[in-house]
């Protein structure tokens, strides 16, 4: 009685699918024709809602409980694949024999039961979306080496070509990284290219944390943004299209990053293509990387020249930064290239510390900055001191660094750049400053 019931379900057309009117009143929008066949208007259907109602009425048929493992198995590859051709027809054919030889054909596939396992790598192959297909073969792909050979000549150019202090071929990229979040990347790297446009060198500050950009608002210019990296790098708008010059600061651009797209729309290729363009235009290129060691951020340190590494003094925010300057040292282009004949240097790593008290340094409360220097074994380009006037600048959209000297964390930045440039300045704002007389009695 049993195997009856199970071969009429397996036989005869669903019931279920026959009750379900079009797509607007299905709960799940699927659409299927006279013919109970899934048509390629819609996307892959379903298959779960056929196992629940072979379930339903015979739990204990083992034919049933090998189509119910196969169609939920396939479930799992069809909820994200797009409309279009792709879309497969599904049908259940009439059977009246014994259940050993029942076959079901399902997405183009004809199986038997009892080779489950094959139907099931059929699933795989035939319910992958384009996208997943596609992944895949990147991941077959050998990791790419951009060591300089004859079958692939370097787009952005040479980096010993840059090294060339007196006659540099292309401006220098620099990237602005760190591994913790929030220790100060975007506000530094605002206010760093700020400097340096300042000084009369053409800067472009790129905002690589795509997906979530706030560059744009550090500088202002977050209701000027039309186009963004990404449509640079998909061509759908030419890199000047995209760029962004700064009203009050000459010589100063910005090309901001996408809000609606992900960290996996870059690519190696197209990275690399972009900061050729802009290191022919300006004398500097500043990237302002995202927080961690994700795709966008090695995309970052990948091409870059020199790497401003930017901490708090906290433990947690060192150990970070330690862990991004094993990545620079390591997987940057440079490293791949290596040192020689035909080599270049390695990429130039400075320290730059953020959000710094030396009284509560002084009194053990955070780490000091010998301490730091010391366990990250880079020597520092600047120290910024704690100040509220950094939250101020964010809100009112202008680089900390355009307060001018008298403030003691613009007058950090203005350091920092000159120091990057080659001066000489003695670090300020390392030592607690002296309390007078007055302030010790009454507070």
């Amino acid at each position: 009685m049993e195997n009856s019931t199970s071969a009429k379900l397996c036989g005869a057309r669903v019931s279920s699918f026959h009750r379900r009117s079009p797509r607007s009143s299905h709960p799940s929008g699927w659409k299927t024709n006279n013919h109970h066949q899934f048509t390629s208007e819609t996307m892959t259907p379903p298959l779960s809602c056929l196992s629940h109602n072979i379930l339903r009425h015979s739990s204990r048929s083992p034919i049933s409980r090998s189509i119910v493992s196969l169609s939920n198995h396939a479930c799992l590859f069809s909820h994200d694949a797009p409309p279009g051709p792709r879309a497969r027809h599904i049908t259940t054919h009439r059977h009246t024999g014994s259940f050993g030889g029942l076959t079901t054909s399902i997405a183009g596939a004809t199986t038997s039961n009892n080779n489950s396992s094959s139907m099931q790598q059929n699933f795989r192959s035939l319910l992958q979306p384009p996208k997943m297909q596609q992944q895949q073969q990147q991941q077959r792909q050998p990791h790419r080496h951009f060591a300089s050979t004859p079958t692939h000549p370097f787009v952005l150019s040479h980096p010993s070509e840059v090294d060339n202090t007196k006659n540099p071929t292309r401006g220098r990229i620099i990237c602005i990284t760190s591994g913790k979040g929030g220790v100060g990347k975007t506000t530094s790297a605002a206010s760093f290219a700020t400097g340096l446009a300042t000084r009369g060198r053409t800067t472009c500050v790129v905002d690589f944390d795509i997906g979530l950009r706030n560059l744009d608002i550090h500088l202002g210019v977050e209701r000027r943004v039309v186009f963004d990296f990404v449509h640079v790098l998909t061509e759908e708008c030419t890199l000047n299209q995209a760029l962004i010059k700064d009203k009050k600061v000459e010589g100063l651009s910005m090309l901001a990053a996408s809000q609606t797209r992900d960290k996996e729309a870059l690519t190696m290729e197209g990275v690399e293509k972009v900061l050729d363009q802009l290191a022919e235009k300006f004398d500097y290129v500043v990237l302002d990387s995202p927080a961690g060691i994700e795709s966008g951020a090695r995309h970052a340190m990948f091409f870059c020249d020199d790497a401003i590494v930017v901490t708090n003094p906290e433990l947690s925010s060192c150990r970070d930064a330690d862990k991004m300057i094993g990545f620079v040292s390591s997987r940057s282009r440079r490293a791949e290239i290596g040192e020689g004949k035909d080599g270049c240097a390695a990429v130039s790593q400075t320290l730059l510390i953020t959000r710094y008290d030396p009284a509560r340094a002084e009194a053990e409360e955070s780490l000091a900055m010998t301490d730091m220097k010391e366990l990250l074994g880079l020597p520092v380009i600047g120290v910024i001191p704690e100040s509220r006037d950094v939250l101020t600048c964010t809100n009112v959209g202008k680089p900390v660094i355009s307060m001018g000297e008298e403030n003691p964390a613009a007058g950090a930045y203005m350091d920092m750049v000159d120091r990057f440039l080659g001066e000489e300045k003695e670090l300020r704002f390392v030592t607690p400053e002296p309390v007078s007389f007055f302030k010790r009695i009454f507070g």
